[in-house]
């Protein structure tokens, strides 16, 4: 490729081309800033490709069409617009600015007659279209050029239309390099200045008329000039750091890429990264140009340096999303084996000036799917129906069928080539968040895979596949219903682990949503500390339904509901959250231990969804109760049966029940400590023991419902309709009967203690039971829970899960255990 090397020494004088956007010259105080960055920098020739300001070329487009279309106003949009640039430059040059004004002047009034013909003739032919859009790079450069002369440098303005020379085709627009090179080279003979300012966007034809480089044409003019300057870099300057692993809009938790290869990049352009237009790094690759994306607002920033070095670390650099694409389906049992049919689809999409976005087609040659733009997807259909027409009619190719909404996600990678498991990375992180994929696309470099999927789920399958990536924290949209004593203690555990989960575990359990008896405390980034007031002064009242759908509409990969209330009516919700993809985790024991239809449906939505139902908390506490139990059964093992004290409640009490105290203080004394529930009989009624060994029933295999346990109430039918503060008052009533029961006890050796038990017969029984000293249940710490598990396997020496079973912190710390089980599931690195 000729450049102007011929003209410098290239050994002695380095050489960097900086280009920057319409945001970085979006008025005055922004030409200044770019100035005094471009002056800060110690570069032997300094070459600057600007764009016109924010704004102006869309604004020039605009004039035009108003213009043609003899709509009056463009008078006043003319005028609002020459009074920006005069303002612009008044503000730039001051008292110095008269000869850049009428420059200016003669410019627009150029421009003006121009756009009087239009109204005259009535229509907007393109190469007047590409003289008037072109004006604001021309305007834009005069300006930072003054500026620059105005600042001391000796500074050249270049208007590239006076040695840049294209032709356009339907690739694209090519460079005549070589007329190109001989026209800066003269040009350069007669501005020797080691600063140059260049309009971006603008060049002539071979025919010496004045055309453009299209849209994301001045990138491509940096690139242009890089390469004819013989260029070491070319800076891109932006509003952003750099490129960024994904939409930062979509993923707050984007990361900033420092490096990228041509390939990466142009993988990462073709599917609408905010990054390089692919076009302008056709001359960069060719040469080895390294190009450098920085931030014109954050210019201390690296940014992030594209070159020909290929980095195999990931093996996923990025994603990116497309929206507003279709899928065009031809189908037909006429195609298999047929040779052609490819050519003739796209043949008929290319006559209809149709862009195939991506295709794919199986191995059995039944169909040929195509993704094209949403704009164009009419078009494409129809062209597909005329090309086949006949096979149609004849039935070879039973349909050519349209779906709309539909959006690519694109994962990029040179480390993914050769590197086995990423394409299942990347669909169990689809099928994980509930994506369905309609296409699939994956070049033989093995550098992208390209999903069709519905656009409803983009923004959750990009945060997915971002977080399957480790790209970013794996994101849980958490909701607690009940925030109590038990649920209270999961908050404050879930904040205290926070920080340390992100760090070593890249896992974020962001809590949205709480929800009490009365009041709702909703949060789209997550509730803090403050938790407890913001929930007591919500004025939104307590609605699932409505917490439900703010957990699911911020479209995070996962979503997790934790109850821990103790309400029929919220468990009565499960199958439906489940059904819908939220997993569920509870020490709620209505579920578990409920009418068996209620569970069959919940655990046939979980198996449907995937998503997963954790209630390890129902039994036991924090112990791994259920999860012990279900290790043996997927192991083989048989139950035989099942013995424990579930209750750390009624533990405690008969720890401590020896005859020395009255049983009706220690209940008072438990009840104060916050042993017992507020209402003591809901502990000493035994239902909440019954309801327990029901679930490690039901867990074993076994069909037992709670009306089938047979329950020993520790309430007198007495006491058991009276107000709870009646109740405790009369409470002294049993302690004869209690004392009475203990020295029996303790005449034959044994304790006194409240156990369930399920037989080998299927029989199941909670009450108060006499034990010998020297059994295992005797000798528990106070408020310890035991489960004694006889197996097939554990049969002459049964297997024991003993430890705390009561308390507000070891339940939430059996809940959370759960609830990063699930994450865990869901691809957490835990």
């Amino acid at each position: 490729m000729p450049s102007i090397a011929a003209v410098q020494d290239p050994s002695s004088l380095r050489t960097v081309v900086h280009k920057f956007g319409g945001t970085s010259v979006a008025d005055a105080e922004r030409y200044r800033h770019v100035a005094q960055l471009l002056l800060a920098r110690d570069e032997d020739i300094q070459v600057t490709v600007v764009s016109a300001m924010k704004g102006v070329t869309d604004a020039l487009i605009g004039l035009a069409e108003l213009a043609s279309g003899n709509r009056p106003e463009w008078r006043e949009r003319w005028h609002e617009l020459r009074a920006r640039h005069r303002g612009a430059a008044v503000a730039l040059l001051g008292e110095h600015a008269g000869p850049v004004l009428e420059w200016l002047d003669e410019r627009f009034g150029k421009l003006e007659e121009i756009l009087a013909a239009l109204a005259v003739i009535g229509e907007l032919p393109a190469e007047v279209l590409d003289r008037v859009q072109g004006l604001g790079e021309v305007c834009s450069a005069r300006l930072l050029g003054e500026h620059l002369r105005a600042c001391g440098e000796d500074c050249a303005v270049l208007d590239a239309r006076e040695v840049l020379v294209v032709e356009t085709s339907d690739l694209g627009v090519d460079v005549d390099w070589t007329i190109s090179a001989q026209r800066l080279a003269d040009w350069r003979q007669r501005h020797p200045q080691r600063r140059v300012v260049v309009t971006g966007f603008v060049a002539r034809d071979h025919a010496d008329r004045i055309t453009t480089l299209g849209r994301n044409g001045s990138d491509y003019s940096g690139a242009i000039f890089a390469a004819l300057y013989d260029a070491a870099e070319l800076h891109i300057w932006t509003d952003v750091d750099g490129v960024l692993s994904a939409d930062p809009r979509l993923v707050p938790e984007a990361v900033q890429l420092g490096a990228l290869s041509y390939d990466e990049a142009c993988e990462l352009a073709y599917f609408g990264a905010k990054v390089v237009h692919p076009q302008t790094m056709a001359p960069a690759i060719e040469r080895g140009l390294p190009i450098i994306i920085r931030n014109t607002f954050h210019p201390e920033h690296p940014g992030t340096r594209i070159t020909a070095e290929r980095e195999t670390a990931g093996p996923v650099k990025g994603l990116t999303l497309s929206p507003d694409l279709a899928v065009l389906n031809l189908e037909g049992t006429g195609l298999i084996g047929v040779p052609g049919t490819a050519e003739r689809v796209f043949a008929a999409l290319r006559t209809a000036r149709v862009s195939v976005v991506m295709i794919s087609q199986g191995s059995s040659e039944h169909s040929i799917c195509c993704v094209v733009r949403s704009v164009e997807s009419q078009r494409a259909r129809t062209a597909l129906l005329t090309a086949f027409a006949h096979e149609l009619a004849v039935g070879q190719v039973q349909r050519v069928q349209l779906t709309e909404g539909v959006s690519v996600l694109a994962a990029v990678g040179d480390g993914m080539a050769g590197q086995p498991g990423v394409a299942a990375r990347l669909f169990e992180s689809l099928g994980r968040a509930r994506v369905n994929i309609l296409a699939i696309a994956q070049g033989s470099s093995e550098r992208n895979i390209s999903v069709a999927i519905d656009s409803a789920d983009a923004s959750k399958a990009l945060r997915a596949a971002h977080a399957g990536f480790w790209l970013s924290p794996q994101t849980f949209s958490v909701g607690v219903i009940g925030p109590g004593n038990v649920g209270g203690a999961l908050i404050e555990q879930l904040r205290a682990a926070q920080p340390q989960l992100l760090g070593k575990a890249n896992l974020d359990l962001r809590l949205r949503a709480i929800a009490s008896s009365s009041r709702l405390l909703l949060d789209e980034r997550g509730i803090g500390a403050d938790w407890r007031e913001r929930l007591a002064a919500s004025p939104t009242p307590a609605d699932l339904d409505r917490f439900t759908a703010h957990l699911t509409s911020a479209h995070l990969p996962h979503a997790v509901i934790v109850d821990c209330s103790a309400s029929p009516q919220v468990a009565e919700r499960y199958a439906d959250w489940l059904a819908a993809g939220i997993h569920v985790v509870t020490p709620n024991k209505q579920a578990g231990a409920g009418p068996m239809p209620r569970l069959q449906a919940i655990r046939a939505a979980a198996d449907a969804s995937g998503a997963r139902f954790r209630y390890e908390a129902t039994v036991g506490a924090g112990l791994p109760v259920i999860s012990t139990l279900r290790d043996l059964l997927d192991t083989g093992d048989a139950v035989i049966s099942v013995e424990g004290i579930f209750s750390g409640t009624l533990a405690w009490l008969f720890n401590r029940f020896d005859g020395s105290v009255p049983f009706s203080q220690l209940v008072s004394e438990a009840r104060g400590m916050g042993y017992t529930e507020p209402d003591p009989r809901d502990d000493l009624s035994g239902t909440d023991v019954a309801r327990k060994l029901v679930i490690l029933a039901r867990e074993a295999g076994r069909n037992l419902n709670l009306e089938d346990v047979e329950v020993e109430s520790l309430v007198p039918e007495s006491l058991r309709q009276a107000s709870v503060d009646d109740f405790m008052s009369r409470l002294p009533e049993v302690d004869a009967a209690f004392a009475e029961r203990l020295q029996c006890a303790h005449a034959a050796g044994n304790v006194l203690r409240y156990v369930a038990r399920l037989d080998a017969q299927g029989r199941a029984s909670v009450g108060l039971v006499e034990l010998p000293r020297a059994h295992a249940f005797a000798n528990l710490r106070l408020t310890d829970n035991i489960v004694q598990f006889t197996t097939r396997r554990y049969c002459d020496n049964p297997l024991i899960v003993q430890g705390p079973g009561a308390g507000p912190e070891v339940t939430a710390a059996g809940v959370f255990a759960d609830v990063l089980r699930v994450a865990a599931g869901q691809g957490a690195k835990l």
